[in-house]
């Protein structure tokens, strides 16, 4: 008689420790299949949490106005006491990514009134301009680093030239965001820090741009056409949250795309030879390995039952982006990277009333960045062991430390030996 082998009593690897963030997908995957309302307890403060894995059910939260994003509104008194409420003491703790509707619907009214079909078609141009001059800084050596030389750079650079001012500060802003957004429970005190240095540089380049404005997206926020009349504050807020949807949400999604494509090169020969995919090719690596792990937390404004747990008012929820996006009972072979899949769409961005303000951005810019970039290299090849490529240690974004490569494989050799 053959004895099976019993199932495990629990997920490989605990939820938002080292060994997750290296491969959270095998643990999200058996979260789907055992435990997909899943109780745990969050490292920073030992809070009562629930992690939300499966499509339907995170579709679900992120259109469930029950499930709000107030978090110091609504959240218990556990998880304000541990620090928790997003961006706690700066103006973005009513910014908004972080506020409910009706509030919301007067923020995101002004906010999306500037991405006007003329002004996303004017960013193509700037994107294209920037990738070019990049790309020639790229040839001129043998080796860089995809993170730094190339995805961080273009991050910055469109950025810049579409808000009206160029990040000289691109360094300390990605600091910014990683202490905004601490893994380490030891850090949360920095929380608050990041989020003011975010705002500071926000609002710089609106005080800039009320004295000179110019043709910009900050100028448009600024002078608006809605009849929404916004305070200095919530303009500021606004451009913030700008700043954090184009910067380094774009600069991990490049890399993460990059580096997937270089362990699929099948797919990146496709890539390479028909244009035409350029945009579904954005969407599937999106859904393969976007840079959002989670969305920020949702608490629960009553008592909700979800997928047969109930969840006590007040509770805080994290909905798992990265695995919806790889939920079998939506996408067929879901671990496999297939540029030319059709069917269901992906949550990368989130979903609902709080759908990542710079998605269109993030769209556009992957659809130029990345195709090109092995358009110019068509032999580019990771230049370290694949597994010394490391991701950053952080519960809501998935971004590599850095990804370097070599323009050839010959290249590459001689990188090793030098």
């Amino acid at each position: 008689m053959t004895l099976s082998t019993p199932a495990p009593v629990g997920p490989p690897t605990a939820l938002f420790s080292p060994e997750y963030y290296q491969d959270p997908h095998t643990t999200l995957a058996w979260l789907r299949e055992n435990s997909p309302v899943h109780e745990f307890r969050f490292p920073v403060g030992e809070v009562r949490t629930w992690l939300v894995t499966r499509y339907d059910d995170v579709k679900a939260v992120l259109a469930d106005q029950r499930y709000s994003t107030e978090a110091g509104t609504w959240g218990n008194a556990e998880f304000r006491a541990a620090g928790l409420v997003a961006a706690e003491g700066t103006l973005l703790e009513r910014g908004i990514t972080v506020v409910d509707p009706p509030y919301h619907t007067r923020l995101r009214r002004r906010a999306m009134g500037a991405f006007t079909t003329r002004r996303v078609e004017q960013w193509r141009t700037t994107v294209r301009e920037q990738v070019g001059r990049i790309l020639d800084d790229c040839a001129s050596r043998e080796t860089f680093d995809v993170m730094d030389d190339y995805a961080g750079e273009v991050a910055a650079g469109v950025l810049g030239e579409i808000l009206g001012m160029r990040i000289e500060r691109h360094r300390e802003l990605v600091s910014a965001l990683n202490a905004a957004f601490p893994s380490d429970p030891a850090l949360i005190h920095k929380a608050p820090e990041g989020f003011a240095r975010i705002c500071e540089y926000a609002a710089e380049l609106v005080a800039e741009k009320r004295g000179r404005p110019a043709d910009d997206l900050t100028s448009a926020l600024i002078q608006g056409d809605d009849g929404v009349r916004l305070t200095e504050d919530e303009l500021t807020g606004i451009v913030a949250a700008v700043i954090m949807g184009g910067s380094d949400t774009v600069r991990g999604f490049i890399g993460n795309a990059v580096l997937s494509l270089l362990d699929h090169p099948d797919q990146a020969g496709l890539l390479r030879t028909d244009p035409r995919l350029a945009e579904p090719a954005v969407e599937e690596l999106l859904r393969y390995d976007g840079a959002l792990s989670t969305a920020l937390f949702r608490v629960t404004t009553e008592e909700v039952e979800l997928a047969g747990t109930t969840l006590p008012a007040g509770a805080p929820v994290i909905v798992g982006l990265l695995a919806a996006n790889r939920d079998p009972r939506r996408f067929e072979r879901p671990d496999l990277l297939d540029l030319r899949r059709t069917g269901h769409r992906h949550v990368g961005f989130g979903h609902g009333l709080h759908n990542c303000l710079g998605a269109a951005l993030a769209r556009l810019e992957g659809a130029i960045a990345i195709p090109a970039l092995f358009e110019r290299f068509p032999e580019l090849t990771l230049d370290a062991p694949r597994d010394g490529v490391r991701y950053i240690d952080n519960w809501a974004i998935r971004r590599l430390v850095a990804l370097p490569v070599a323009v050839s494989a010959e290249s590459a050799d001689r990188s090793e030996r030098s």
